[in-house]
């Protein structure tokens, strides 16, 4: 079994843009094709493929061609990378935000 790493800068660049993101929120129902997930979109294909491309080098997508019809299919583990760092980042905080609580508490009788 082939261990991926994936990048978070490349995970949230490919997050950032609101049509991608509405890409993923469909995917998370279920794969469906190419021109199913453009139908919502007033754009060109090309530019929704573009999109396309982004989610698929960012592996939060991965596509297939099943006869004439290219099916995509949501990547999870990508957000289990973000989903750790950001339980890494709340982590931290809170800590940081706790020692302030102490310390605020401890002095508050001092002034």
């Amino acid at each position: 079994m082939v261990k991926r790493n994936y990048s978070i800068d490349v995970v949230l660049h490919a997050l950032s843009d609101p049509t991608r993101r509405q890409v993923i929120e469909r995917l998370g129902i279920g794969p469906t094709s190419v021109s199913d997930l453009a139908s919502p979109f007033s754009m060109a294909m090309p530019s929704f493929m573009q999109h396309l491309d982004i989610l698929e080098s960012s592996q939060l997508i991965y596509t297939e061609k099943v006869g004439r019809v290219r099916i995509c299919y949501l990547n999870q583990n990508p957000f289990s990378v973000m989903e750790n760092w950001l339980q890494l980042q709340k982590s931290q905080w809170e800590t940081r935000l706790n020692q302030l609580d102490s310390f605020l508490l401890k002095t508050r009788g001092k002034t």
